[in-house]
């Protein structure tokens, strides 16, 4: 899809300039000559970036972005000012006001078109990531999928989901909840740094499930070293009496009255194209559904593998601890 750039200059020529400059590069440029009707082009969404002058009658450029930028309907759009007004005071301002770049006439035009597309990928990357923990969310997970089934490489899927987030949240709160979603992708990140190598993905897919997309050969190293730190640390998340007691105790939508939850576990199921033909990102979903019945059948922390070649499953977590009889409460 082709980025709608909005260029605002009260000069003619100035806008004219910088329209067949950026229409040459395949860009959809829209146009205006005042800051009025610069900022009801933004509120109306037909621009992904605006390139904008200072010194223009009425509202000024300055202005204008601070409206921009204020507007939660448009503080997301990339603003550039570009301007004859190239004192460092003037620069200062202009990023006062949370302008994302400021490029002074004459300006260059392999340097001017660096700056639009580093801004563009990077609001790109901004709406698709997840807001809490910035993460690429669903769109670029998918992406990045359709990329390697396309480029014919060799993957591997892991889908991480909390066994039990739910109950966490009811008890502690959605601000605790939210610290625990932030600790998880943290902690993926700092395996994958360790563990994984160039070009491995990590993306959030939502509330409290994530994905890695790596190669197969390095598909269970990792998913080993996330589950065996998780349970690490997991603990950490709790209030020392919960954590000592091994559990929280939450009233139950589903089953009704009060019910005890253990201290979370994670369950880490892995899909490859190793083996099989996958042709669509829909295919990796439903082999991690299927994968996931026997995840959320195993109690604890689990990593669980796609189908051997004979179609059985290799389940590869710690044994579950015997239980023992809990001792009532006093």
């Amino acid at each position: 899809m082709t980025a709608r750039v909005l260029v605002v200059d009260d000069i003619a020529a100035n806008v004219k300039l910088l329209d067949a400059r950026l229409s040459a590069e395949y860009f959809d440029v829209v146009t205006a000559m005042n800051g009025r009707d610069a900022l009801g082009i933004c509120e109306r969404a037909e621009c992904d970036i605006v390139l904008l002058d200072v010194m223009m009658p009425g509202l000024d450029g300055f202005e204008v972005c601070r409206r921009i930028k204020s507007n939660p309907l448009t503080s997301r759009i990339p603003v550039i000012f570009l301007t004859a007004k190239s004192t460092v005071d003037d620069r200062l301002r202009g990023l006062e006001l949370y302008a994302d770049d400021y490029l002074t006439k004459p300006w260059e035009q392999q340097e001017l078109l660096f700056r639009v597309r580093n801004q563009l990928k990077t609001r790109r990357a901004q709406l698709f990531s997840n807001a809490l923990t910035g993460l690429p969310g669903n769109v670029l997970i998918e992406t990045e999928i359709t990329r390697r089934i396309a480029a014919g490489e060799k993957f591997a899927f892991l889908h991480l989901d909390l066994d039990a987030f739910k109950a966490f949240n009811d008890h502690y709160g959605y601000v605790r909840g939210d610290t625990l979603i932030r600790f998880t992708a943290a902690l993926l990140h700092e395996q994958i740094q360790k563990h994984g190598g160039e070009g491995d993905f990590v993306g959030h897919i939502g509330g409290d499930d994530f994905v890695i997309i790596t190669v197969p050969q390095r598909s269970q190293v990792i998913a080993d070293a996330v589950r065996s730190e998780f349970d690490a640390r997991i603990g950490g998340q709790y209030d020392p009496a919960d954590r000592e007691r091994g559990y929280i105790t939450v009233l139950s939508s589903r089953q009704g009255g009060m019910k005890d939850f253990a201290v979370l576990s994670i369950t880490i199921l892995i899909v490859t194209n190793v083996g099989r033909d996958i042709q669509h990102s829909a295919q990796v979903s439903d082999i991690a559904k299927d994968l996931k019945k026997i995840g959320k059948a195993t109690k604890g922390s689990v990593v669980v593998p796609d189908r051997r070649s004979d179609g059985t499953f290799v389940v590869a977590g710690p044994e579950p601890p015997p239980t023992e009889p809990r001792k009532p409460k006093p």
